[in-house]
């Protein structure tokens, strides 16, 4: 009690040792404060300016599975058009495309035979890069008429989303291509992220035939991942979906990843089967595009 009456009615100034305390812990809270408004200031522009901001595109190429001569050069015309990209580079583990890439001014990073899929050759050519990159872009030369403006969505896309470690695009599927298992099918949860892959038709309903009034999806040869994670991606072991569906993509998800997907309304010339290069050649020509 006679410290709350001394305290309360006291007139006496304050001991020099209170006052200082006082300074040091005003002075305490000032930094703590400022700390907090300077970290969330830096995290704001670190995301809104800078998040994700350089990136490359790769365009893995091996011979073993060069269906089409003009893959590499189309596919190289049309992601240079893109302006989301810092670099373009084409991955090889093979001279004759080397060669032919650096013919018509492509930069070529030389791979190993070792690469299992692109994605591993996408990362073994960033290894080998002196600069550095946020993103990477796979462009898979099966859609050697790739449009530059999908490019830049699926960047942007990876860019905007955080939680997500890989981004790519789908577009609408055509019937009679339901049922072709070169022709991978993609859904989607309610926030634009990726449930799952498949060569089959997803969703398949119990009469097993193509709804026409069912928006299915189309997976296009296109996709970007953040460089951390990709070096995480190489070092996963296989996964039971990916061996089952031959769909590297589903490694990302059977490890709890996030996959942000786009729609696009892109018209697909996928190069999978021989059968298909004369029906890219023809769309070409038709085109005024060889």
């Amino acid at each position: 009690m006679s410290i709350c009456a001394s305290s309360s009615s006291s007139s006496e100034p304050t001991p020099p040792s209170t006052t200082k305390a006082l300074i040091v812990h005003g002075v305490a809270v000032g930094v703590a404060v400022a700390v907090a408004v300077g970290a969330h200031a830096y995290f704001y522009l670190s995301r809104s300016r800078k998040f994700r901001s350089r990136v490359i595109g790769i365009i893995p190429a091996r011979f073993a599975s060069s269906r089409f001569q003009g893959k590499p050069l189309r596919t190289w015309e049309r992601a240079k058009l893109a302006s989301t990209l810092d670099q373009v580079v084409v991955a090889t583990d093979d001279e004759k495309i080397a060669d032919s890439c650096r013919g018509f001014g492509a930069d070529v990073i030389m791979t190993s035979e070792s690469c299992r899929n692109g994605t591993e050759r996408c990362n073994e050519a960033l290894q080998k890069l002196e600069k550095k990159y946020d993103v990477v872009v796979n462009i898979q030369g099966d859609e050697p008429l790739i449009e530059p403006e999908v490019i830049d969505g699926i960047v942007k896309a990876l860019q905007a989303a955080p939680d997500a470690v890989f981004s790519t695009a789908v577009t609408s599927l055509r019937p009679e291509d339901a049922f072709d298992p070169n022709r991978v099918k993609c859904v989607v949860d309610n926030r634009g992220y990726a449930i799952y892959f498949s060569r089959g038709l997803i969703p398949h309903n119990k009469s097993g035939k193509v709804n026409p009034q069912f928006p299915y999806m189309l997976h296009l040869g296109i996709q970007s991942y953040d460089t951390k994670f990709l070096k995480i991606y190489s070092e996963l072991t296989p996964t039971p979906l990916q061996l089952e569906e031959d769909l590297e993509q589903l490694k990302v998800l059977e490890n709890g990843y996030k996959m942000k997907v786009i729609k696009v309304d892109h018209e697909a010339h996928g190069v999978d089967i021989p059968e298909d290069v004369e029906k890219i050649e023809s769309f070409m020509q038709e085109r005024n595009l060889s």
